[in-house]
Order: C-alpha cells, then structure tokens, then sequence
C-alpha cells in the first residue's frame, strides 16, 4: 500500500456509550485507525477486537507522516498473545475469556456448582434457548428488554428509549459475522446475546435479560448455549470484553471467565505525545483516578441514579 493513503485524512463513525459518533481516520495497511482526543491525539484500530497490527514500526512511521497531527498510537495484543511480542512501553489490559475445548469440559470443570445449578434450573423451567435469527419479532422483544429501565449496574442505561429503527440498524450492525442467542419463556423473550465471530475467539457484544424473569436464570442458559456453538464450530475462546467489578466479575468468575492480562502498547508520535505518556495523560482524566477512588465514585453514581429513578424500575 503506498504511504499516500495514510495522507489522507477522512471520517468514520464509531459508538461511544450506544451513540454514533464521526472521528477522524486514517488508512494504513488496509485498516482504519480512528483519531480519538482533543489535546492528546491518539490513533487506534477502530475494529481492535478484530484485528491487529502486523507490523508497527511501518504503522508508526506512515502515522508520524500523516496530516492528522496525531501524538500517541495504542494498540494492544489480543487473546490468546499475552506475552509482550514489542518492546514500547506498555501496560496491562485485564480481559475476560472462557477457554474452549468442549461443552462438557467447560459445564463439568470451568464452571461453578452455582452457576452449574443456574444452566440446569433454565431447563427445569422450561426456557427454550436457541439460535434465532434477526426479525422484526426479535427487534420488538429486544426493544422491551432495553425499556426495562433507565438504569442498569448503577449507571444510565444507553439503550434506553431507543426507537424500533435505531434498534434494528443496531442490531444489524456486523450482521455477517455475528448471531443471536436467545431465550424465550412461554413465548415471551426474556433474555438474548448477540456474538460476533472474529478469527481467534467469539464475542459477547450484547447480553441482556429481562428483570423479573432472573430467577429462570436465562443468562446462565444463554452462555451455555453460547459455549456449545463455540464448542461446534471450534472456536478457541469465548470473550466478554473486559474484566468487571464487583456483581458484574462475580458473574464472569462463576460462568467460567478468566481475567487474561495482555500487554497494551502506547507510542509517542510527538513530543507532545512523549510528554502525555511521561505525565501518565495518555489515559485520559479517568486514567489519572486511583482504582480506590474509582470504586468510590462509581458506588456514590449508582446511589445518585438509583435516587433519581427511585419510582421506576432499577437493576
């Protein structure tokens, strides 16, 4: 590919929180990096879950050419690479993955007794779970689980409100390589998980249930069902973005999740961007909190919200 491409300066659109947002990017070796950041440019994969960067010290130099004033690259080694393959400064990003042999491996040894006890207690109930494909039936019933509430983990639930059309053009999005789980009780669907297939691993992107049917336990049934076609289809690793907090880890731990630390790499492009690295800017403000102080300020949110909406419904 000839370094003009990595010249020129167009827009793509990512979702940050659940809305469509326009960046600036730039193409190099094929793959769209998109610009991130107001005083501190940064330059990553768009589709990072997805792909990696073949060779850096190509990328770097075609970045530290291009027009988009850019000060800092990240980009991180995905599973299964957790030994660092570079040697730039790096950090280490904590994510979630089931490794995958077989569906009994991960139900008999993988699992908890707890979580073993859910699986069975969805079939007792009699959840039908399934593979389902995307129809106007499953957008409807998608559309109620995000009504649910305005809230959910103690923060502002992005789905909520959203009309059938936005519903469906998400839903839609990377359709080609992506499938729907789904669990429905008495015909009502109360729970469902979008997974996208990349080249290494699966990935939740979406998972969901609906409140007042948790005690049929239907997303213990739907990473089950989640990990059997994972198991069919000989896919190494079932993902689930990162590594929790609190309720959220638990549950990760209980359904046979591991925390998976792998090396995130940060390059300077400038001496802006060096500085930012060496001030510890290259986070942003969030990056600047200590974990303690985060645990803290997201409790005293969930108490905020969970006030605010005291007469709805709230996870």
């Amino acid at each position: 590919m000839s370094s003009n491409t990595a010249r020129t300066v167009y827009q793509e659109t990512v979702r940050r929180k659940g809305v469509p947002i326009r960046l600036d990017a730039i193409r190099v070796e094929d793959k769209a990096f998109v610009i991130s950041g107001r005083f501190i440019k940064t330059a990553a994969l768009k589709n990072e879950w997805q792909e990696d960067i073949d060779n850096p010290n190509r990328v770097i130099r075609e970045l530290k050419d291009s027009p988009g004033k850019i000060d800092l690259l990240r980009f991180w080694q995905r599973i299964p690479e957790s030994e660092p393959k570079y040697s730039y400064y790096h950090e280490w990003r904590d994510v979630a993955a089931i490794a995958i042999s077989d569906y009994k491996h991960w139900f008999e040894k993988q699992i908890s007794p707890k979580a073993r006890n859910k699986v069975r207690k969805s079939a007792k109930f009699g959840v039908a779970i399934e593979q389902t494909e995307l129809t106007d039936e499953l957008v409807r019933g998608i559309m109620d689980i995000f009504n649910q509430s305005p809230v959910r983990r103690g923060k502002r639930f992005w789905h909520y409100g959203k009309d059938f059309e936005t519903v469906e053009k998400e839903m839609s999005l990377d359709l080609n390589e992506s499938i729907f789980v789904t669990a429905y009780y008495k015909g009502e669907l109360i729970g469902f998980v979008k997974l996208l297939f990349a080249d290494r691993y699966a990935l939740l992107t979406v998972i969901l249930d609906r409140l007042n049917h948790r005690d049929k336990a239907p997303m213990n049934g739907m990473i089950a069902k989640a990990v059997e076609i994972c198991a069919a289809r000989k896919v190494p690793y079932l993902g689930y973005y990162m590594w929790r907090r609190a309720g959220h880890r638990e549950f990760q731990e209980s359904t046979g999740f591991e925390r998976i630390s792998i090396p995130e790499y940060f390059v300077p492009l400038t001496l802006k961007g060096t500085i930012a690295l060496r001030l510890g800017l290259h986070r942003g403000e969030k990056g600047l909190i200590p974990e303690k102080v985060m645990g803290w300020l997201l409790m005293f949110r969930a108490r905020w919200y969970a006030a605010k909406y005291s007469r709805r419904p709230a996870e």
